[in-house]
Parts: C-alpha cells; structure tokens; sequence
C-alpha cells in the first residue's frame, strides 16, 4: 500500500473539495491493483505532479518504468492518445493505459527538468526542437484548440469589463484580434497544449522528452505562448526586460520552424489571460495579498509589452 504525499493530498483536497477527498481515499488501492495487473513491484519514492502521483516501479522483466495515476478531469483523457500518437518521438513512452483510472505506465525519465538549466537560451532551443518534433498529423477525435475560440473571446471581454485594470484599450484588443484571426481556424496538428520547461525532463534514450501533454490539436505557436509565459518571472533580473522577451521569442521561433509574429500573438494573448486569471483566481506562486498584486501587475506589463512587433 503507497503512502500519499500530504502536499498532493492537501492540494487536491483544496481544489476538487469532497470528490478530491473520496478519489484520494481509494488511490492506494487503484495504484495496488495497477502495479499487479501490469507485474510491476514499487522502485523508490511516491512523486506527485499538480494533479496525478508518479510510481517509480520496476516490470517483470526487469525494466524501469513509472506507473501515472491522475485525478479524473477532462483536462487529463487525452494524454495517453498523445503519447500513442508521438510512439516515443519526443515524448516518453506509452507502455499500458486504464482510461476509466486515468492511468498510464511510462517510460522512465530522470527527475532533472529542463527548467533546472541556468542558459535561458538553451532552455528555448530545447523546447524549440521539441515542438517541431511534436508537430505532427492529429490522429481522429483529439479536442481542438479552435473549438475554444468563442469562449476565449467571451472570457476576455467579461474580464476586461468586470474586473479592475488600468490596461489600454489596445492590449485586449490585440488578444481578441488573435482569437479571431488565428484562434478559430488551426492546422489539423497535434500540439502538447502545455509545454513548458518543467514538462521536459532529462531522459537517457534521448537527452531531452516531454511529459503531460493536453493532447491537443491546433496551432504548434500557441505552445511557443505557453512557454514564454512559464519564463516570465525568470526575465525579472534582465536589464532590458522587453529585450529579454523578444531574444525568447527568436530563439524559441527559431529551433521550432515557426512564424515569429504567430508566436508573439499567442504570447501576448496567453499573458493577458493570465493578467485577468490572476484577478479573479490568484496564481500559485501568491493567492492573495502584496505579491499577488506584484504579479499581476507584471503580467500586464508583459501582455502590454507583447501588444507591439519589435
């Protein structure tokens, strides 16, 4: 029987309230009839990501692996349908997978991620090349980032009115413009849909492979958006912080192939979602207080910023 790190169950409990609390009650024995069913025995610690924990274990024939289990959510289906499609080319590898559990045997990678790297040049080369890696055909009955464009638009135009901002007029009009002209009709593509660089971990079959992708199929620049946005903060001690963000920008753009302006737009829109997400819901790293307002001000910059080609 595994032990549940407390952090994950607090945060699960905090987030998903009783159905939190019942699922984190019957995960012991869902991960128990997992490791027999696919003969595999417990190898080291219980980790745990945002929202599934991570079994290091060791298979019959001796290979290691780890067994993924993650709170039933919409937001978790398709990961093993991305993983499937990719078979192993910048991506860990799919070994089983129980749907209904919302569980996959994985390959095993090293625990060393790619944000753990101090070259801020290297961290977008690195994801660049793996975009372009994942940038593949979709396979049928994937979820489309166009079929979120509407209600994209419609968020951005409540949190803009309701919420309290000193943002020029100009910033979310640039984010609805984006919406519209590249939201709506995307490449058949499938996209990791959150790639970033604590979602690329070290490996030994290849230096470098993702995990927890959306499985999404859209745009490859809109994950250029994603990552920019996870190394805001690392930006902060730049001297020039708007030449700090276009070199991420060149750089990511880049190693991936893909059409700088596209990947700016998605920046810029993907910043001002956070801006007005932080307003109304906090952000991790501050839920309330001095800091949350500091971070908040500083997406706004950054999406106020990213309004403009430079």
């Amino acid at each position: 029987m595994i032990a549940i790190p407390e952090e994950f169950a607090r945060s699960t409990v905090d987030r998903e309230g009783d159905a939190g609390a019942a699922w984190l009650a019957e995960l012991p024995a869902i991960v128990g009839e997992l490791l027999e069913r696919w003969g595999c025995v417990p190898d080291g610690d219980v980790m745990h990501g945002g929202v599934g924990v991570i079994v290091p274990v060791r298979r019959r024939n001796e290979e290691s692996a780890v067994l993924k289990v993650s709170f039933p959510h919409p937001g978790n289906a398709h990961e093993p349908d991305a993983f499937v499609a990719w078979s192993g080319r910048g991506a860990v590898l799919l070994h089983e997978r129980d749907d209904g559990r919302f569980a996959m045997l994985l390959e095993r990678v090293q625990p060393s991620t790619l944000a753990e790297v101090e070259d801020g040049d290297e961290i977008a080369r690195v994801a660049g090349r793996l975009n372009r890696r994942l940038a593949i055909p979709a396979p049928p009955g994937l979820p489309r980032l166009c079929e979120q464009a509407d209600a994209w638009e419609k968020q951005l135009r409540e949190d803009a009115e309701e919420l309290p901002h000193a943002l020029p007029r100009q910033v979310l009009d640039a984010a609805v413009a984006t919406v519209r002209e590249l939201g709506r009709a995307q490449p058949e593509t499938l996209v990791h849909g959150d790639l970033h660089a604590r979602n690329i971990l070290r490996a030994w079959r290849e230096p470098w492979l993702v995990v927890d992708p959306k499985g999404y199929v859209g745009d490859p620049a809109y994950d250029g958006g994603t990552l920019l946005k996870s190394r805001a903060l690392t930006l902060l001690e730049a001297d020039d912080l708007r030449k700090a963000v276009h070199r991420v920008l060149d750089v990511f753009t880049e190693a991936a192939e893909l059409d700088r302006e596209r990947v700016r737009r998605w920046a810029q829109f993907h910043a001002l979602q956070a801006a007005f997400w932080g307003r109304r819901h906090g952000f991790r790293a501050a839920r309330s207080g001095p800091r949350l307002d500091w971070l908040t001000q500083f997406a706004d910059h950054l999406a106020e910023l990213l309004t403009t080609r430079s």
